[in-house]
């Protein structure tokens, strides 16, 4: 297999080693003594490379699974014995930026940090600011259909794809279609945003970006309760205000992120953002519309922008060192009117450890993400596996019997694979019957949305 590969890429892009995104239960099953297998990385640097190791592999029932920054949290990226890698990294160039149109065309191995810097050079953004940012690069959150920080003002992942170049399972390619958008049949590349490199290899995008503001301003309120500051970002969603960053931490996360309120206080960092008389403008709607709310000042918006990428690879892995912990997070989303109950159910399912956190953002007009973190430990391995597993399938259940969805922005891996079918209805069907028609020799990722059934 080796020799075939390095026959398309070359020797020295060709190399075997242990494979696996930042799922912490499989992070947990390796401190347990099982290690992922050794399996075969190409690096392609091309297109027909990656065409003709997708030829290959369909040919030999090879199974292939495409690979970006690796930030994943969800096991999608955990390939088996006997099957190959694509690392996507030699795709890492940025061919335009186009100042008028305000569209940027570039390939899935750049970095999405890297790419965020080159844009604010020109005095522009695409205003896409997942925490995990440094470590992610433009196709992997394409793939996992992600969202960032600045969701409610810019949008998600699928919002600023205007066209993608994908190679599919045979080694077709498909290049990016024109203009802003067309009614010319469905908006096909759609299918690849979130499919978890289940349907072919992204190669690159045309995204959509935007001016810098000329100027943000960011407050801090304090809310009594967590269901009065709900209510206040449903109303300033609904407002018409599409606020830059509105992030509500529940009593405990505020405590956590070392507010020293009131006993039983929520935080709420909001910023608006615009030409500056806009942004004050809506900065002094979002004040009228906190009412009562204690206002902060502009503490606790510069102490987030300050901390914002702190959640990073190196860290999630530091806290999962110790034999029998375990930390993961869960995002959730749902109407505005069963948000607080959602909170509760969740929260109690998931306090088996001790640390239950929640805060709130991406915000719709329709409801919000609900973010949870929970951590513990077990007197053992299989102890602490356990209180995981239930934790995850407490969250899960509450998720889908009032209606929430299973996933945000992390997407579906392994970690979801159990309940996707569940959410998705008559709707799994159209995925399978897609993955089939597009990929009848099962070439891709084996573990993309619910895996292959």
């Amino acid at each position: 297999m080796r020799a075939e590969l390095e026959k398309i890429v070359g020797a020295a892009a060709v190399d075997e080693r242990q494979v696996r995104d930042l799922w912490p239960l499989g992070i947990m099953e390796e401190r347990a003594g099982v290690a992922p297998p050794k399996v075969l990385v190409a690096r392609p640097t091309g297109r027909d490379q990656v065409a003709a190791i997708l030829r290959w592999a369909g040919t030999n029932g090879v199974a292939v699974t495409p690979m970006g920054g690796g930030s994943g949290v969800c096991g999608a990226l955990a390939p088996a014995a006997g099957e190959v890698v694509l690392d996507m990294s030699a795709f890492d160039r940025v061919f335009e930026i186009d100042e008028t149109n305000l569209v940027c065309r570039c390939e899935a191995g750049v970095n999405g940090y890297a790419l965020e810097q080159q844009l604010n050079e020109k005095g522009l953004t695409l205003g896409h600011y997942p925490s995990s940012l440094p470590g992610t690069t433009v196709g992997g959150l394409i793939s996992t259909r992600s969202s960032g920080q600045e969701s409610s003002r810019y949008g998600s992942i699928e919002d600023m794809v205007l066209g993608l170049a994908v190679v599919l399972p045979d080694g077709t390619f498909a290049a990016p279609r024109p203009g802003p958008r067309s009614a010319a049949g469905p908006a096909l590349h759609q299918l690849f945003a979130g499919a978890e490199g289940g349907l072919g290899v992204v190669l690159g995008a045309v995204l959509r970006v935007h001016r810098v503001p000329e100027a943000t301003v960011g407050r801090g309120y304090a809310f009594a309760d967590l269901p009065s500051g709900l209510e206040c970002m449903r109303v300033v969603m609904q407002s018409g205000l599409r606020p830059l960053v509105m992030r509500l931490y529940d009593a405990e996360d505020t405590v956590f992120n070392g507010y020293d309120l009131g006993d039983g206080e929520c935080l709420l960092v909001v910023a608006t953002s615009g030409p500056r008389d806009v942004a004050e403008a809506e900065a002094a709607t979002v004040k009228k519309v906190a009412g009562e709310a204690r206002e902060l000042g502009e503490g606790p918006w510069q102490r987030w922008q300050k901390h914002r990428f702190d959640l990073s690879a190196e860290r999630l892995k530091a806290f999962l060192e110790p034999a029998g912990a375990y930390l993961d997070t869960i995002e959730l989303a749902a109407p505005w009117s069963v948000l607080s109950e959602l909170h509760a159910r969740v929260k109690s399912a998931i306090a088996l450890g001790g640390l239950a956190l929640c805060h709130f953002s991406h915000a719709y007009e329709q409801g919000c993400c609900a973010y949870f973190s929970f951590a513990g430990s077990g007197d053992t391995e299989a102890d602490a596996r356990a209180k995981y597993v239930r934790a995850w399938e407490g969250a899960m259940s509450a998720a889908l019997e009032l209606g929430a969805t299973i996933t945000h922005h992390h997407g579906v891996g392994q970690a979801r694979s159990r309940w996707v079918a569940d959410e998705m209805g008559g709707w799994m069907r159209v995925w399978e019957a897609v993955r089939q028609g597009l990929d009848p020799q099962r070439v891709m990722n084996p573990r993309a949305v619910g895996g292959s059934r």
